[in-house]
């Protein structure tokens, strides 16, 4: 598992001057989740994607977002993982409705996912493929955030010891529903909270100091 998030990770780029020296506590995040037919990155497709912002240790419950997406790809193992049947599907929305409204979001706030490298390589796949230009996005991987602080002491991470309840469970957070992308969302932006009040208890670091966990990407429009 470890040589396989390893591959995931990426080349760290500079934080553009408006993010790098924020507090921690004055960044608008916006924790986002997919749901998709398959974890192959070429030809994965969109079920379902949730969002909510948060800033300032606070999750802003008015701004939570969930929207099933249409599609005609084969569901796979989806109706037993995700509970997404074809009739589900139907009712969704274009995949182009929904990413316009993501793309909004996309200088105004961090974006936050648990394995980062994940849902932004579907996500820049399937602008792409729409025709829509996506401007650089920065990002933050609890994920990742997870594992050096599990590693800093240079201990190899026990099996399973960065998936999304087990991470939580660390921090005492309760067990929430799984496999629900509004849900995993806002699981994720409450796991990044836990974890930045460990790594700066004063919130008073900033953007740019996280850089030591690896967790912050910047992905520049392709």
């Amino acid at each position: 598992m470890w040589q396989k998030f390893n591959r995931w990770l990426r080349p760290q780029h500079s934080i553009p001057p408006q993010w790098r020296d924020k507090r921690l506590s004055e960044i608008p995040f916006l924790s986002i989740d997919l749901e998709l037919t398959s974890m192959n990155l070429a030809d994965a497709k969109i079920l379902s994607i949730g969002w909510v912002e948060g800033k300032g240790n606070q999750i802003q419950l008015q701004s939570c977002f969930y929207q099933l997406v249409s599609t005609r790809a084969p569901l796979h193992q989806s109706p037993v993982i995700h509970g997404l049947t074809a009739d589900d599907i139907a009712q969704g929305e274009p995949v182009r409705e929904v990413l316009e409204k993501l793309k909004r979001y996309a200088q105004s706030h961090i974006w936050v996912f648990h394995c980062t490298n994940l849902d932004m390589n579907i996500l820049q796949r399937v602008f792409r493929e729409l025709g829509l230009p996506l401007p650089t996005i920065v990002t933050l991987d609890t994920l990742t955030f997870g594992l050096y602080q599990l590693t800093r002491h240079l201990r190899p991470p026990p099996p399973n010891s960065v998936v999304l309840p087990v991470c939580r469970a660390r921090y005492g957070l309760p067990a929430v529903p799984a496999h629900n992308a509004l849900d995993d969302a806002m699981a994720t932006l409450e796991l990044l909270f836990a974890q930045i009040q460990k790594f700066s208890p004063d919130e008073a670091e900033t953007l740019a100091s996280l850089r030591i966990t690896k967790a912050v990407n910047v992905f520049h429009s392709e």
